[in-house]
């Protein structure tokens, strides 16, 4: 296992790399996301209060969850709810916007190949996939899956290490 800390700015945007078999775990003071590759073409369930939606993705794009909190308990729950979307085949789900379990969620996740953290959303509520609720410390980063790896835009201070996923 490899251990990496790093301090980014705005401008700098590193390029880490990441495999289909690796989990990139990227942690601040209050939140922690969860980022793994998709892995092989394929298709995830995305299903709304009102429709399922069949979400077609390429082999980089990721699947990312955002943890509300940093202790082990969410970092564990982290990657169980990557393997259950991506190797289970489990639905993404999405709640109605005013349903009462969204103030209660640990863990949220969307699917693409660009993802933009918002402490401004609701929890769990917003069925387009570009768009993931957050801690605001991660307020406004944007993660892009690009070949051989993840790009971080926007993240000033965090630690991030890459594990085996599988």
């Amino acid at each position: 296992m490899r251990f990496f800390t790093a301090t980014w700015r705005y401008s700098n945007k590193p390029m880490i790399p990441l495999n289909a078999a690796q989990l990139l775990l990227v942690q601040g003071k209050t939140g922690t996301l969860a980022i793994v590759k998709v892995g092989q073409t394929r298709q995830f369930l995305v299903e709304t209060p009102d429709r399922e939606i069949a979400l077609g993705v390429g082999p980089e794009a990721l699947l990312v969850a955002s943890g509300f909190g940093t202790a082990d308990r969410i970092v564990n729950g982290l990657k169980c709810v990557l393997y259950l979307i991506r190797e289970a085949g489990s639905p993404l789900v999405v709640l109605p916007k005013d349903h009462p379990a969204s103030a209660r969620l640990k863990i949220v996740l969307a699917v693409g190949s660009r993802i933009v953290l918002s402490c401004k959303i609701p929890p769990g509520t917003h069925p387009e996939q570009h768009l993931l609720c957050a801690m605001p410390e991660f307020e406004g980063v944007e993660i892009l899956g690009i070949e051989g790896g993840v790009e971080l835009k926007g993240l000033e201070k965090a630690t991030w290490e890459t594990r085996n996923f599988l």
